[in-house]
C-alpha cells in the first residue's frame, strides 16, 4: 500500500477493479492462475503488489464445499428502525438453521455496497441478502462477482439482474394513499421521496402519479422533492415547499425518515403562525409509507401505508434458505401487500 493511503483493508474487489478483471479471475489467480491468460495474471499480480492485498487466511482454511454458517446482509441505513425489523425477520428464519448474520450498512452508496459484498464474499458467506442502493446495473451481485453464492434482494430490485427478490407493493400503496388525499379534496399534494436511483422511490412516485391521472389531475413538478435520506433533509425540503407561492395543502411522504422531517417542519411552521400546519380543521394532512414508533401520537392528521418489514425479512430469509437447501428453480419475485391505517 502506498505511503499515506487509507488504512482500510484492501479487498479482492479492489484488486479486480484496479486490474480490470472480475473478482472471480482474481480468485483464480490467487489460487494458482490455472485457466487464466498470462496477461491477466500479470495485471492481477501487479494490482496485488500496488495495493498491498493480503488474502483472508481464515477463509482459505475452509475446504471446498464446506459451509461457514454465515450470511451477509447489506442494508442502506443503519439509523432507520425499519431495517432493524427487516434484519430481525431474516434472523427468525435463518437462525433456526444455525446461520449467523454479518450485517453491513451501505448508506445508500453503491461503492460502499460493492465493498461490503466483496468483503462478505471474501469471508466465504454462504449467501447474501441485499437492499440495493440503486436500481441501476449491479454487476457486483452477478455470478461473475459472487460465483455460486445465492443472492436475495429485499425491499428494492435491480433492473438488469434476475435474482430472487422480495418487494412491497409500492405502486398500489402509493396510489391508494394519494387517492385518499385526493378524495378529501386536495389538489396540491407534495411528494417527498428517497434517493432518485432507488426502485422504491421510482415505484412510489409512479403510484403517486397514477392516482393523479386516475382523478384527471396533472402533477405539478414543483411539489416533488426526492433525494432525502435523513430527517433533516426532509425537514428542509418541506420548509421549501411551504414557502412556494402556492404551497401544498397535503403531503405524501415516501418513507418513515422523510415523515419525521415533514412533521418537524410542519410543527415549526405552525409555531411561527405562518400557516395553520398542525392545528385545527385546516391542518395539513400527511400520508406516509412505513409506520414508525409513536406515529399514533403525532399532532397532525396522519395516514400510514402499513406493511411489515419483519415479514419482508422473513420472506427474504426463506428464499435464501431454499437456495441453500438446493432449490434451483428460476428466480422468484414476491410482492407483499400494503393497507391504509387512518
Amino acid at each position: 500500500m502506498t505511503k499515506g493511503a487509507s488504512a482500510r483493508v484492501v479487498t479482492l474487489y479492489d484488486v479486480a477493479t484496479r486490474a480490470g478483471v472480475s473478482p472471480m479471475t482474481v480468485s483464480r489467480v490467487m489460487a494458482g492462475g490455472k485457466n487464466v491468460r498470462q496477461e491477466k495474471v500479470d495485471r492481477v499480480l501487479a494490482a496485488v503488489t500496488e495495493l498491498g492485498y493480503r488474502r483472508n487466511e481464515n477463509a482459505r482454511s475452509i475446504r471446498p464445499g464446506q459451509r461457514t454458517g454465515l450470511v451477509g446482509v447489506v442494508i442502506t441505513n443503519v439509523a432507520n428502525p425499519y431495517y432493524a425489523e427487516l434484519q430481525l425477520g431474516v434472523e427468525e428464519v435463518l437462525g433456526t438453521e444455525r446461520f449467523r448474520l454479518l450485517v453491513g450498512n451501505s448508506n445508500e452508496d453503491l461503492g460502499k455496497e460493492q465493498q461490503l459484498v466483496a468483503d462478505f464474499i471474501g469471508r466465504k458467506v454462504d449467501g447474501l441478502i441485499v437492499v440495493p442502493a440503486t436500481d441501476a446495473s449491479a454487476g457486483h451481485l452477478g455470478p461473475d462477482a459472487v460465483g455460486a453464492t445465492p443472492v436475495v434482494l429485499a425491499s428494492r430490485s435491480v433492473g438488469d439482474l434476475d435474482l430472487d427478490t422480495v418487494l412491497i407493493d409500492d405502486v398500489t400503496g402509493a396510489r391508494d394513499g394519494t387517492r385518499h388525499l385526493i378524495e378529501q379534496g386536495h389538489r396540491r399534494i407534495a411528494y417527498l421521496g428517497s434517493v432518485a436511483s432507488a426502485s422504491t422511490n421510482r415505484r412510489r412516485l409512479d403510484g403517486y402519479t397514477r392516482a393523479h391521472h386516475d382523478a384527471g389531475l396533472d402533477v405539478d413538478p414543483a411539489l416533488i422533492r426526492t433525494g432525502q435520506q435523513r430527517p433533516d433533509q426532509a425537514r428542509q425540503a418541506m420548509h421549501e415547499l411551504l414557502q412556494l407561492p402556492s404551497p401544498p395543502t397535503a403531503v405524501f411522504s415516501g418513507n418513515n425518515r422523510n415523515t419525521v422531517g415533514v412533521i418537524r417542519a410542519l410543527h415549526e411552521a405552525g409555531a411561527d403562525a405562518k400557516i395553520p400546519s398542525t392545528q385545527g380543521k385546516d391542518a395539513i394532512p400527511v400520508v406516509c409509507f412505513d409506520n414508525f414508533e409513536l406515529s399514533d401520537l403525532m399532532p397532525i392528521p396522519l395516514t400510514i401505508i402499513q406493511h411489515d418489514p419483519r415479514d419482508l425479512g422473513r420472506h427474504a430469509g426463506r428464499l435464501l434458505l431454499d437456495r441453500l437447501q438446493g432449490d434451483t428453480a428460476p428466480a422468484r419475485r414476491l410482492q407483499l401487500p400494503t393497507r391504509l391505517l387512518t
